[in-house]
């Protein structure tokens, strides 16, 4: 693949969706093509190049996840015991809960904690320690194992498992067990160490006279490292953790640093996700697109203003990762790894959910009323005309740097989801309505979290 023509795709795209800077890389025939477009801040027009970092977010979750399936390779974990085994001190606001919650079940989000609980708990080697007594309250959205939802905070708690069995910080443990004997030149694991690369900032909001601007802060609170608040790389890098996963858990060299059935139960369907656009279901870190027919797998990451996109198609031996730092990134990344899948990996994307032409009115029974997670809080009312209005009020800071609408339209889609209107950052939204049938109000919103409905 010539790399001017990877270049000119990027660029060409990424003026089009409104992405201040990205970039591209592609695994395939045992070699990585990759390329760069635009700026890492558009304050200060410094260029991206193919040896900047951007944050991969929770795409870190895969990295976590690993690092854990190495501790059940040493028999120093049973991925199905409770974590309290482990961690004695783990606790939720539901002791039941928290009593039975396993390792599996938080590597897979079925733990049902209430899990976007970003803690600032200071930038210091004990940030994940101090975590853990500081989620003692944190909610229970349903019983462990009932169903996916998305969940932030489970995997902070399996980075404090790694701190309490390897006996050191997760970030040393991240680079001494995977960044280390991958060879990975290009990787930070927190501001201080990508200062010394050219570093993208995220950028925000998306106002048609200005475009994105800077976010105000580089990254999440240091305290959610293992769930995707920090770590930064090239996507040339991000390429060579994938490579792992398509080489049985064996690095360039042929040094094993995963046995290959591990590898292999990390994309082993655990869970089904509600049909909303985000797979169909996911295994032991995760996210499946297909494990049927293609068995692709990947993950995506946001962070402040930034977003990443990893897609490996393992019969194919493919990977490919998109990097960016605000505007549309979801349609950049749809529009430029559909087309590179196709033609690298003869893989076919799902096809993206896009509103009926002539949807039917909206249940006012079904869906009407609050749903609440830890970030925010969803409003639906439904109008004479049956057309749906959704609000959002953010409850957290994290939450309030995401520039949403304060209101927008939902349209049917199926009678167990809703559709935005209109495309936000690039795709119309996929509301799941679970637990609902009929005159019966459903019990969950669901976008990738399970929100559960307000009395």
């Amino acid at each position: 693949m010539p790399h001017t023509d990877l270049e000119r795709r990027l660029t060409d795209l990424i003026e089009q969706h409104g992405v201040p800077g990205a970039q591209v890389a592609v695994l395939t025939g045992g070699r990585i093509h990759d390329a760069a477009a635009g700026v890492l801040n558009t304050a200060t027009g410094v260029v991206a190049t193919t040896d900047s970092v951007f944050q991969i977010g929770s795409v870190t979750k895969a990295w976590t996840a690993t690092l854990i399936m190495q501790l059940a390779a040493e028999t120093l974990i049973d991925l199905d015991a409770p974590v309290r085994r482990y961690l004695p001190e783990f606790r939720v606001r539901d002791e039941t809960a928290a009593a039975a919650i396993t390792i599996r079940q938080l590597l897979s989000h079925t733990s049902g904690i209430d899990g976007d609980l970003f803690l600032d708990t200071g930038r210091g080697a004990d940030a994940v320690e101090k975590f853990l007594p500081a989620i003692a309250d944190a909610g229970q959205v349903h019983r462990p194992g009932a169903m996916f939802s998305y969940c932030n905070s489970g995997y902070v708690v399996l980075g404090r498992l790694l701190e309490v069995l390897r006996g050191k910080p997760f970030d040393e443990i991240l680079r001494e067990r995977l960044v280390a004997p991958l060879g990975l030149t290009r990787a930070a694991t927190d501001a201080d160490a990508a200062i010394l690369f050219r570093a993208a900032v995220g950028h925000t909001g998306f106002a048609p006279e200005t475009g994105p601007q800077p976010a105000p802060v580089w990254a999440l609170p240091a305290s959610n490292a293992p769930a995707g608040a920090r770590l930064a790389m090239s996507a040339r890098d991000l390429l060579g953790f994938a490579r792992l996963h398509l080489s049985g858990g064996r690095t360039a060299d042929g040094v094993a640093l995963l046995p290959e059935a591990l590898v292999r139960e990390m994309t082993r369907p655990q869970v089904e996700v509600p049909d909303i656009g985000y797979g169909t279901h996911w295994g032991a870190g995760w996210q499946l697109f297909d494990p049927a027919g293609s068995g692709v797998f990947g993950h995506d990451g946001s962070t402040i203003g930034q977003n990443a996109f990893l897609r490996i198609a393992p019969a194919a031996g493919v990977a490919i990762t998109v990097l960016a730092n605000g505007g549309n990134a979801f349609a950049l990344y749809r529009d430029l790894v559909e087309d590179l899948l196709w033609e690298h990996a003869g893989v076919r994307l799902p096809a993206r959910a896009v509103p009926p032409a002539r949807p039917e009115p909206v249940d006012a029974a079904l869906v009407s009323g609050r749903y609440r997670s830890a970030m925010y809080e969803h409003s639906i009312d439904v109008d004479p005309d049956g057309r749906a209005w959704l609000s959002t009020i953010p409850l957290t800071p994290e939450a309030a740097l995401v520039s949403v609408p304060d209101r927008i339209e939902l349209l049917h889609l199926r009678p167990d989801a809703l559709i935005a209107a209109h495309p936000i950052r690039g795709r119309h939204t996929v509301y799941g309505l679970i637990d609902g049938d009929g005159p019966a109000a459903a019990r969950y919103l669901h976008t990738s979290r399970a929100m559960p409905r307000q009395p």
